[in-house]
């Protein structure tokens, strides 16, 4: 049939998630209360993660109820999660796969303060299946798809738009739930994730900032210093010079740079 290698991150992925979700359904079979218990302590709830239940932003997308949604999230980790761990790595991709839900969980409870939008619970690794996809387009931009049953191709930039516009039909159904804003918000956090680790140039340029603001922070201290310095000995009737960079000028340095015998 054709199916991707059922292999690596992807594989222990599903197989965690399976388990728990067996140890899950036993529970509330058999000991319902504890089962019960098990799932609130699971579940991303943004009051209780306000209030120190931080394991919520990991914990959340092992939990599920409905045996259809649990099937279709991993069954859409498999299909796209495995191309894409091939292109990236196990490393990288356990990285996409739990830094999209904790951003995407974050953002969530975030948008919860509003007391308007983001209420509720928010279950499964919705988010990560959408932060998935997205990476996957970013990296195969002209690839196309299947969706199982249709039997036909579609590129998948459109598979990305169609999905977006359904979560986006039901956010507006459950009147901004948390659990739709939370999957709407993977594929925001699976751009983020390709921009951030993905993309060179951009690194790169990211760094540059970095240390472009720490190096004018300290010609900044350097200028400063140097007048405090200037001040110091016009008292002592004694005059220095300093460059703009507050690089101390010899007396007899006659260039026309005005700059000094040192410059960092």
């Amino acid at each position: 049939m054709g199916l991707p290698p059922f292999r690596g991150a992807v594989r222990q992925i599903i197989l965690f998630s399976t388990a728990v979700y067996i140890v899950l359904l036993l529970m509330m079979a058999f000991v319902p209360d504890l089962g019960r218990a098990a799932f609130a302590w699971g579940t991303l709830q943004p009051d209780k993660v306000l209030h120190g239940w931080v394991w919520q932003l990991v914990t959340y997308p092992f939990m599920y109820l409905d045996p259809i949604a649990f099937l279709l999230s991993l069954v859409g980790i498999y299909f796209i999660g495995s191309a894409v761990e091939d292109q990236v790595g196990s490393q990288r991709f356990y990285g996409l796969f739990f830094g999209s839900l904790i951003v995407a969980g974050a953002a969530g409870v975030g948008l919860s303060l509003t007391g308007t939008i983001a209420q509720g619970m928010a279950i499964g690794s919705g988010a990560a299946a959408d932060a998935i996809l997205m990476v996957f387009y970013l990296l195969n931009r002209g690839a196309m798809i299947m969706l199982f049953p249709i039997p036909m191709q579609i590129p998948v930039k459109w598979v990305v738009v169609g999905i977006a516009a359904i979560e986006t039909a039901y956010l507006l159904l459950t009147h901004f739930s948390l659990q739709l804003c939370v999957i709407l918000l993977g594929l925001g956090a699976g751009y983020l994730w390709y921009m951030l680790f993905l993309r060179r140039g951009v690194s790169i340029n990211f760094s540059e900032r970095i240390y472009g603001l720490r190096n004018s922070y300290y010609r900044w201290k350097r200028r400063r210093a140097a007048k405090k310095f200037q001040v110091y000995m016009r008292k002592h009737d004694r005059t220095v010079y300093f460059d703009e960079y507050g690089n101390y000028k010899p007396p007899d340095d006659k260039r026309e740079d005005e700059r000094g015998g040192w410059v960092n």
